[in-house]
């Protein structure tokens, strides 16, 4: 079910080849084991007369491989690898001393060069220069290891399509089963759906969220609707307390990914913060140079990279993007010929930048107001293209906005068909006037 679910929502999903730690424990023993095992092949290849089990069964192996490489009609390549790579043919040429591995190894590689992915004829290629058939057989399972992960990769883009089918009925099942076992699987989707529905029937958020969304305190407002409330649910997951609270059952699979978004956002507001703060002290022609902002945009970026980590400390970080930001705005005022920045407008403009570190700094509670404005009315629109106009100030990072507001949405929407039965049961409890 978490792999299904993946591929469907995670359009980048590939499998990528296993590269162990280069100090550990499993990696010690494998290289020790294929060390014995090819050491023991050019033992028995190097014996007068050659002795060629070993070798046969490698032989075997890469057949199976190439077989499985191909699809329904490759008819002809199917006969010519059966023909040429026959095990007992192979065996009697052995026994009689007629067998020539060489000529095998060329066909082999010749069959890879045929069936391989663009991106590996390059390592195909280099294998025609390895002479000595040992590492020769050494190299063509690596290549035949790539290949395999290419195949994986290109059976999970064919079966996307379908899976995206499927896999809503799949889920849900599978989520009604462990609902049936665990009748508690759906008390954190509650508790996150009447939070939702209290926050827009309080209108505690009316200055983040648009206004139709939420009901106003006198008994005469009507009640938000189903639709609202879960859109508004989900853009708490946005600002979710992951260390203090359970996320709810139904977006589990995906908290890695909210948490992700979480994090892409809470860069941004420091981003979209820093910028408009800076535009706002520099002289009007700065921010009109997009070449400029650009470039202010990189930096400040840059700087923030490590976010992330429990190293990272915002205060430190915000320090030297001031000093960054007022050399580069110096040093573009300078060269459009504008007045230079004095020394009180940069201490003016360091203090403000530094003053983004608090969550209550009036800036950064404007961008991040925006934000989720921006998300909702995408949310709202039904995911309907061109996407929403972008609120004023948060121009300089439309693009990254929109990046991660296509990634939310899609998240969201297909959480939405998965379990939208089950939100609009316990909705249909809530909302109700009393």
């Amino acid at each position: 079910m978490a792999l299904a679910h993946e591929i469907v929502v995670n359009g980048d999903f590939r499998i990528k080849p296993v590269e162990l730690p280069e100090d550990s424990l499993e990696k010690r023993v494998k290289d020790i084991v294929h060390k014995a095992f090819w050491d023991c092949l050019s033992v028995q290849l190097s014996e007068d007369p050659p002795t060629y089990d070993h070798a046969i069964k490698l032989v075997g192996e890469i057949k199976e491989t190439l077989l499985s490489f191909l699809l329904p009609g490759h008819s002809r390549l199917r006969n010519q690898i059966m023909e040429v790579l026959d095990l007992d043919l192979i065996k009697q040429e052995a026994e009689n001393g007629a067998l020539d591995i060489s000529k095998l190894a060329e066909f082999i590689i010749g069959m890879m060069g045929t069936v391989c992915a663009p991106a590996r004829d390059e390592e195909v290629k280099k294998l025609k220069d390895i002479k000595e058939i040992v590492p020769l057989f050494r190299a063509i399972f690596s290549v035949l290891d790539l290949m395999k992960v290419d195949m994986a990769n290109f059976a999970v883009t064919s079966i996307r399509p379908h899976l995206m089918q499927q896999s809503v009925e799949y889920e849900r099942k599978k989520f009604q089963q462990l609902l049936e076992k665990q009748p508690n699987s759906l008390d954190f989707v509650t508790q996150w759906l009447e939070e939702a529905a209290d926050d827009l029937m309080n209108q505690k958020y009316k200055n983040a969220l648009p206004a139709e969304g939420g009901a106003a305190d006198s008994g005469d407002s009507p009640m938000p609707n189903p639709v609202a409330v879960q859109n508004y649910a989900y853009l708490k997951l946005l600002k979710w307390d992951h260390l203090q609270r359970p996320f709810p059952e139904t977006v589990l699979m995906d908290q890695a990914r909210f948490q992700e978004l979480q994090l892409q956002l809470e860069q941004l507001t420091i981003l979209g913060a820093v910028l408009l703060v800076t535009f706002s002290m520099a002289a009007p022609g700065i921010s009109s140079q997009a070449d400029f902002a650009e470039k202010l945009k990189t930096i400040v970026k840059i700087l923030l990279t490590d976010a992330h980590l429990p190293s990272f400390h915002l205060k430190d970080a915000l320090t030297t993007i001031g000093e960054k930001v007022c050399l580069e705005v110096s040093g573009c005022l300078a060269l459009c010929g504008l007045t230079p920045f004095t020394t009180e407008k940069e201490t003016v403009l360091k203090g403000q930048i530094q003053a983004v570190a608090s969550p209550d700094d009036p800036i950064r509670r404007i961008i991040d107001s925006r934000i989720l404005i921006f998300l909702e009315s995408y949310l709202a629109s039904g995911h309907q293209k061109p996407l929403p106009t972008v609120p004023g100030g948060l121009g300089p990072v439309q693009k990254e906005l929109e990046e991660v507001a296509v990634k939310f949405v899609r998240l969201v929407n297909y959480n939405k068909m998965v379990f939208s039965p089950y939100y609009d049961a316990i909705l249909s409890k809530i909302l109700v006037r009393p």
